[in-house]
C-alpha cells in the first residue's frame, strides 16, 4: 500500500434545499467526483491532471489549489501535494462541483498526514474553495460533503455545523438542463433585504425540515419544502422550471426545488420506485422543450467524502 497516496471519492451535493439558503446540504450517493492526493517533499500544491472538465490547473485559480493552500497554511507539514482531478460533476450545475474538489482535496491530505485536523477545521480550508468560486465562503455543500448526510450550518461566526438524520427510505432526483450558471451571477439578482412575514414562513420551514428528517416524517418533509426568498427570483434563470416542479409532485414527489444555485432541479421522494417515476416526468418536460438535461436518481450518501474503491 502506498502510503504517500490517496485515492478520493467526493460526493455531489445539494444546498439550500428550498427552505434553507446558505445552510443547509446534503450528500449524494450516486454521483461525484475522483482525485488523487499525494505527498511530495516539494513545498506548495500542483495540480498535475485535470479531466472532465475545462477548468484551470493553476493552483491559486483552481479551488482544490486554493482550499489546500489554505491546508497548508495552518499544517506543520514541510512538504506538499500533487493533486490528479477526474471531474464528473459538471461546473455550474449546480449540485457541488466547486465544494467536491475542495473538499477531496483537503480530506485527503488530512489523510495522508495522519487526521491532524477535525472535520469541522477541514470545512473552515474548503470553504476558502467556495470563495474563489463564488466570492462568498459559504459551507453548505461543504460540510455535507465532508460530515456525509444532511447538514446545518447554525452559526459562520463561530462556524458550528449540526448534523441531521437521513431517514432510510428518502431519494434524491436531481435533472441537470445543460446550461451553466454561476453561483456568483445567481446571487447578484437576490435581495438583500427581506420582510418579516416571509422570515416567518421561512425559519418555520427549516424547523419543520429538520424535524422531519428526524422523526422520518415524509409528510412534514414534504411541508416543508417550501422557499418564499430565493426560489421566486431564481427560478426565472432556469428555462422550465414551474413546469418540472408541477411534475414532479405530479408524479408523487414529497418536495421540489432548485439545487444550490441552479440551474439543476432537486425533488426528494420516499423509496426508489417514486424517484424514478419522478425523473420520467422531469425528463418528459425537458424533452418537450427540446433542452438536454443530465438526470441523477440518488440515494443519501451518509459517509461523505472517501477513500475512493
Amino acid at each position: 500500500m502506498n502510503t504517500n497516496e490517496i485515492r478520493v471519492f467526493c460526493p455531489a451535493t445539494i444546498a439550500n434545499i428550498s427552505c434553507g439558503f446558505d445552510v443547509l446540504g446534503v450528500a449524494l450517493a450516486s454521483v461525484g467526483d475522483e482525485m488523487v492526493v499525494r505527498k511530495v517533499t516539494e513545498e506548495g500544491i500542483r495540480i498535475t491532471k485535470l479531466e472532465g472538465q475545462d477548468l484551470p490547473m493553476e493552483t491559486l485559480e483552481n479551488v482544490a489549489g486554493v482550499a489546500g493552500l489554505a491546508f497548508l497554511e495552518k499544517s506543520d507539514y514541510q512538504g506538499g501535494f500533487e493533486i490528479e482531478i477526474y471531474k464528473k460533476i459538471k461546473a455550474g450545475s449546480g449540485i457541488g462541483s466547486s465544494a467536491a474538489s475542495s473538499t477531496g482535496a483537503v480530506w485527503g491530505m488530512n489523510e495522508l498526514l495522519g487526521k491532524p485536523f477535525s472535520t469541522l477545521q477541514l470545512i473552515k480550508f474548503a470553504m476558502e474553495g467556495e470563495r474563489l468560486a463564488s466570492g462568498v465562503a459559504h459551507a453548505d455543500n461543504v460540510a455535507p460533503a465532508l460530515f456525509g448526510g444532511f447538514t446545518l450550518v447554525r452559526s459562520y461566526d463561530p462556524l458550528d455545523v449540526v448534523t441531521i438524520h437521513s431517514p432510510a427510505e428518502l431519494y434524491a432526483t436531481v435533472i441537470h438542463p445543460q446550461i451553466e450558471i454561476k453561483t456568483s451571477d445567481s446571487r447578484k439578482i437576490l435581495k438583500t433585504n427581506i420582510t418579516l412575514q416571509d422570515g416567518i414562513k421561512q425559519w418555520g420551514n427549516v424547523g419543520g425540515l429538520v424535524a422531519g428528517l428526524f422523526k422520518e416524517d415524509y409528510d412534514l418533509i414534504g411541508r416543508s419544502l417550501v422557499d418564499h426568498i430565493i426560489e421566486p427570483v431564481r427560478s426565472i434563470l432556469i428555462p422550465g422550471f414551474d413546469e418540472v416542479k408541477a411534475a414532479a409532485i405530479e408524479a408523487g414527489a414529497l418536495g421540489c426545488g432548485i439545487s444550490g444555485s441552479g440551474p439543476s432541479i432537486f425533488a426528494f421522494s420516499k423509496g426508489p420506485e417514486i424517484a424514478n417515476k419522478v425523473a420520467a416526468a422531469m425528463k418528459e418536460v425537458y424533452e418537450k422543450i427540446g433542452l438536454d438535461y443530465d438526470i441523477h436518481v440518488s440515494k443519501i450518501n451518509i459517509e461523505g467524502v472517501r477513500e475512493g474503491r
